[in-house]
């Protein structure tokens, strides 16, 4: 390990109370897409407090820029704050609320945001010891879970001098992260119809909560003649106010997955087009509104590589005992089945069932072309710019995103552990960049191969409206 990096690390050490700190802060303080003014304002306060240029970012509240240095190359760091709704949870391995349907850290993105933190300001530290060229950024984004946040920070330009982008997530696995994620539509179907009394008079009604179950129905038909990477999930939002009404409002949202924008971007007029026969059906009127569109995730394999050096430089987080029941414990609210279903999707190893932790780095050679089912707005951002992350081992084995059990083990020193190493080797990845100009070189040279004559356009403006 050379000077520079033992200097990080270190740096990040010292910082380690203050960090967990702020990752536990946001935790306690949950809050949803583009109303994170509490993390946003933690976040950018203790940049300021670290000598940071932050800058907020015009039309988006929750949004903020923190950059130190000068000139080329320009390294960004992207961090998320946002939390989930229904998803409460006691740091405990049994399921708990604090506020009941209140909203938690389900996907871990009080740790995601904190890291980033904990990198620049390392990064900086060095920076000005060693007068070392060049431009660090953070990236205070909102509303990763469905809001698009990055797409409209992206809208406003401020991806456009960046010459690579790296970020990381919590997850059950210590790995680079080589694969794709799913590109996703966000819309909501709107039914109108005609009230009537649904006893004494129900011939006269036009029910729209009958339109979006026969749009529901036929949807399901659907997906029996699409391509096995589609994902097609939805809620009723608004079935009507009483049983004893025919409703003439009802809603339903929709969320269209898949490999590629442009398998999505098909499937989704598809859908379309049931909807429109399930209003024709009930003599109702449709109209439906995208909430957001996001592009697949793309990874850069040199960036990529670099992390991979990092994170085997750095090693896999270090646990307590008392930490390692904790996650045997929370690990076992699980069943065999389900903890199979997501670690097969994420390990080579064999007995990775028989383990609760993960205290080795892996290297899953899976491929540009093999996603995880999931989607991120970070998708975009590798649309745009050379673009990579890892995931690190917050999470017992086995745990899947967007359930109590991430919540609480976010909120708890197994994703505190995780948190401290991604910062370090965020910051590390992002040291190589600065200090070797070739590997940038090289970065946006796949990137060019790879996206060909692609220009970035948002996917919400490549659809037509029917």
């Amino acid at each position: 390990m050379g000077i520079g990096k033992e200097s990080i690390i270190n740096e990040v050490e010292e910082n380690r109370e203050s960090l967990i700190k702020i990752a536990k802060s946001i935790w306690e303080n949950p809050e949803v897409g583009y109303d994170e003014h509490f993390a946003s304002k933690l976040q950018s306060d203790y940049l300021k407090e670290q000598g940071f240029e932050v800058n907020s970012v015009e039309g988006m509240e929750t949004t903020f820029i923190a950059q130190y240095g000068s000139g080329k190359p320009v390294i960004g760091i992207l961090g998320e704050y946002d939390a989930l709704p229904g998803l409460s949870q006691r740091v405990c391995t049994h399921r708990e609320a604090v506020i009941e349907d209140g909203l938690g850290h389900g996907c871990g993105h009080n740790l995601l945001g904190t890291a980033g933190l904990g990198a620049v300001t390392a990064l900086k530290a060095l920076m000005e010891k060693e007068n070392i060229k060049g431009t660090i950024r953070y990236y205070g984004c909102p509303a990763e879970e469905g809001g698009a946040g990055k797409v409209n920070m992206g809208k406003r330009g401020v991806f456009n001098d960046l010459d690579c982008a790296l970020t990381w997530h919590p997850f059950d696995i210590n790995t680079p992260i080589r694969c794709g994620m799913l590109s996703n539509f966000s819309v909501r179907f709107r039914f109108k119809g005609k009230a009537s009394h649904a006893a004494q008079a129900p011939y006269n009604g036009r029910s729209a909560l009958d339109g979006v179950e026969l749009m529901n129905t036929g949807t399901n038909y659907l997906r029996e003649h699409l391509i096995d990477s589609i994902r097609i999930h939805y809620i009723i939002t608004n079935g009507g106010d009483r049983p004893n009404i025919v409703p003439d409002f009802s809603e339903v949202w929709y969320y269209v997955r898949g490999k590629r924008a442009e398998d999505v971007r098909e499937v989704f007029h598809r859908v379309v087009n049931v909807a429109k026969g399930a209003a024709l059906m009930t003599g109702t009127h449709m109209e439906y509104k995208i909430l957001s569109a996001i592009y697949d995730f793309y990874p850069n394999d040199v960036l990529t590589d670099v992390i991979f050096e990092n994170l085997s430089l750095v090693g896999a987080p270090k646990h307590s005992e008392e930490d390692e029941k904790f996650a045997k414990k929370l690990g076992e609210t699980f069943t065999e089945d389900e903890r199979l279903s997501v670690a097969e999707g994420l390990s080579e190893n064999d007995n990775i069932i028989e383990e609760y932790v993960h205290e080795e780095v892996s290297d899953l050679k899976n491929g540009k072309h093999h996603c995880l089912s999931c989607s991120s707005d970070v998708g975009d951002v590798s649309h745009m710019i050379p673009t990579a992350q890892l995931s690190v081992g917050a999470w017992p084995i086995g745990t899947a995103a967007h359930t109590w059990q991430s919540c609480s083990a976010s909120g708890s020193n197994l994703g505190f552990s995780a948190m401290l190493v991604a910062s370090k080797v965020l910051a590390c990845s992002a040291y190589d960049l600065l200090m070797n100009r070739d590997i940038v070189k090289k970065a946006k040279e796949e990137y060019k191969k790879d996206m060909k004559n692609f220009e970035y356009v948002p996917l919400m403006e490549t659809i037509e409206i029917e």
